[in-house]
């Protein structure tokens, strides 16, 4: 018997986390979004997108359909999520204008499919559902091959921050292997760094301190993996998403990292039930233009089940590593992370 009425993690919650993280996990397992939560009320805009402000942070949240005014200047189809970031002390856009940040890209099994199939995120139809000022909905139907029905929630926290929380469905078994993998894009506009940065080691060294994670090419050293996470995917050795499975030669302690754009961080942080990977490519959105993303990975999924992935963005001025790691201390407390 499936159990429809609330959402699961997918990885296995770490003992000792804190009371008021514990009550946060209840809550989300509740269903927080409108394809678990059918009491909730929303609207369906005219517009593919809507526009979330707080603290200076402004956010406009798009589907995959094209968009070219002036909020949106350029937007192609295919590419939904935070199609503009920005913030009073950047106006400009942090993600390459015609694509998006936080964009879900790919649904996989580890096999070779075809190009419409790998990317079926960016090509079946989404539904853009408004909730209240700060908080928008993308609901997509189950997909044409894979038959995963998803609902990715972006809610804009008081500080800025913002929230996005997956909550999934498989209606029909078609992954080969027993497992769901998932793979978001954060497309980085011209930064003069290419790299990204986290906490960690490097083996045989035990030894922790912050990594700057470089990858020489695309799909080359890109996936880091968090220390604990001895999970192994069987994939195809002609796979073609290469940035997916290139593991790199370092281990991150927590889930979150950091880049720096135009003295900008952008920092993205995880819930440690959800075992994410963090991923990063020098060019996912062509030269110049690197690609911060993140994995999450649903093994021995179950059919009708609903799976839930839950993760934070922050976008503010950098200092110092010291400044990044003070101002998103209580973000990384939240999501159940140890901060030290």
């Amino acid at each position: 018997m499936f159990l429809k009425s609330r959402c699961l993690t997918a990885g296995i919650v770490l003992a000792g986390v804190f009371f008021s993280t514990a009550l946060l996990l209840a809550e989300k397992k509740r269903g927080v979004t409108t394809l678990n939560n059918k009491s909730i009320s929303y609207s369906v805009p005219e517009k593919p997108y809507m526009v979330l402000r707080a603290a200076g942070v402004e956010a406009v949240i798009v589907t995959n359909a094209a968009v070219d005014d002036d909020q949106l200047p350029g937007h192609r189809a295919g590419y939904s999520g935070v199609g503009r970031l920005s913030h009073g002390e950047r106006p400009a856009n942090l993600f390459v204008p015609s694509y998006a940040g936080l964009n879900y890209e790919h649904i996989h099994d580890g096999e070779p499919r075809d190009r419409t199939i790998l990317f079926e995120p960016r090509n079946a139809p989404m539904e853009l559902r408004r909730i209240d000022d700060r908080t928008v909905e993308l609901y997509q139907a189950p997909s044409p091959h894979y038959g995963l029905e998803s609902c990715l929630r972006y809610q804009m926290l008081d500080d800025g921050v913002i929230e996005m929380t997956l909550e999934c469905i498989p209606r029909r078994d078609t992954f080969e292997h027993g497992y769901i993998g998932l793979f978001w894009a954060s497309y980085i506009h011209q930064p003069e760094s290419l790299d990204i940065h986290f906490q960690g080691t490097t083996p045989p060294s035990t030894v922790e301190g912050w990594i700057r994670g470089v990858t020489p090419a695309h799909g080359k050293l890109s996936t880091h993996v968090g220390s604990k996470d001895r999970r192994r995917f069987f994939h195809a050795d002609d796979f073609p998403l290469t940035l997916v499975f290139n593991r790199s030669h370092h281990q991150f302690r927590d889930p979150w990292y950091y880049g720096v754009s135009h003295g900008m961080a952008w920092v993205q942080m995880f819930r440690p039930s959800d075992q994410v990977r963090l991923t990063q490519s020098p060019s996912g959105g062509g030269a110049g233009n690197p690609a911060w993303d993140f994995q999450f990975f649903i093994p021995r999924y179950k059919l009708g089940e609903c799976y839930q992935m839950v993760m934070r963005g922050m976008y503010i001025p950098f200092q110092s590593r010291e400044q990044i790691e003070k101002a998103t201390a209580s973000h990384r407390r939240a999501l159940g992370q140890r901060v030290r």
